[in-house]
């Protein structure tokens, strides 16, 4: 009994961890009476799984350093798994890359060492350009590690057909912070006008009618019922008027169909009938 209880708490775990995560890679940015979302876990044409990776990582390697990095979830390293000593908060030399987003390898003395540069709870998205919202987003993750406190940041730019990247990768010559960019078409924003969100003065109209005419029908009830002693249907005011209107609105509808639709029947009928 104890193992189905553990199995549902980890579950539960699971499903929340995930919606945090998710709720982090979404951004909006207001700019010139417009809204540009950004969502980059959700699924769009040719990539259900948004910008996440669908290898589990996404690799990049300069000068003998190896990037691994996953946006808005963890690493999963299906294949190719790294091969390397230290990776602390990271799974362990046993489990390196089982539990951060983003790591790095560097080759110190003829040893690979593994580094974590961030984890999916820190991730943080922001605007590329906020004087071009439509250019991309930036992604930033950190370790926030006791003894050294490593980051990644992926510039998301948009591009709407394909994938490309990443192809580069640099480090800060001052800090442990990794940049690497990456074409994308969970980059690209939609874009909403400011002047379409909310009620249009149509509908405001018909919700002003609408609650008039619940007033009209409430309060005149209560009043026939308490003060005028009515009972059962009669309580409704001008019961009679309202059990015609379905009456009113077929015939109306029936006055019209018949003088669009009677021109034509006629010059139907208008012909006479030939034997054969």
């Amino acid at each position: 009994m104890s193992g189905i209880w553990n199995l549902r708490f980890l579950l539960i775990t699971f499903v929340l961890i995930t919606l945090r995560v998710n709720s982090q890679c979404e951004f909006s940015f207001n700019r010139r009476n417009k809204v540009f979302d950004f969502n980059l876990a959700s699924p769009i044409r040719n990539f259900p799984h948004g910008v996440l990776s669908e290898d589990g990582f996404y690799r990049v390697e300069a000068n003998n350093t190896v990037l691994w990095f996953q946006l808005c979830d963890v690493l999963i390293f299906n294949h190719d798994p790294p091969r390397c000593v230290g990776c602390e908060d990271c799974g362990g030399s046993s489990h390196c890359g089982t539990s951060c987003s983003a790591l790095v390898s560097e080759n110190v003395r003829g040893y690979d060492v593994c580094i974590s540069l961030g984890h999916a709870s820190s991730t943080k998205v922001d605007m590329l350009d906020k004087e071009d919202p439509g250019k991309g987003v930036i992604v930033k993750m950190s370790s926030g590690s006791m003894n050294q406190n490593c980051s990644l940041s992926v510039s998301v730019i948009c591009q709407k057909n394909k994938v490309d990247g990443p192809l580069t990768m640099v480090k800060s010559n001052t800090s442990c912070h990794y940049a690497t960019e990456l074409r994308h078409p969970s980059g690209c924003a939609v874009a909403i006008s400011g002047h379409g969100s909310g009620w249009g003065w149509f509908s405001t109209l018909l919700i002003i009618i609408i609650c008039l005419f619940g007033t009209y029908l409430i309060g005149g009830s209560l009043y026939r019922h308490f003060s005028l002693g009515i009972r059962g249907t009669d309580v409704i005011p001008n019961i009679d008027f309202w059990v015609t209107v379905p009456l009113r609105i077929q015939s109306c509808f029936g006055s019209l169909f018949q003088r669009f639709g009677g021109s034509s029947h006629n010059q139907r009928t208008s012909y006479s009938q030939v034997n054969f």
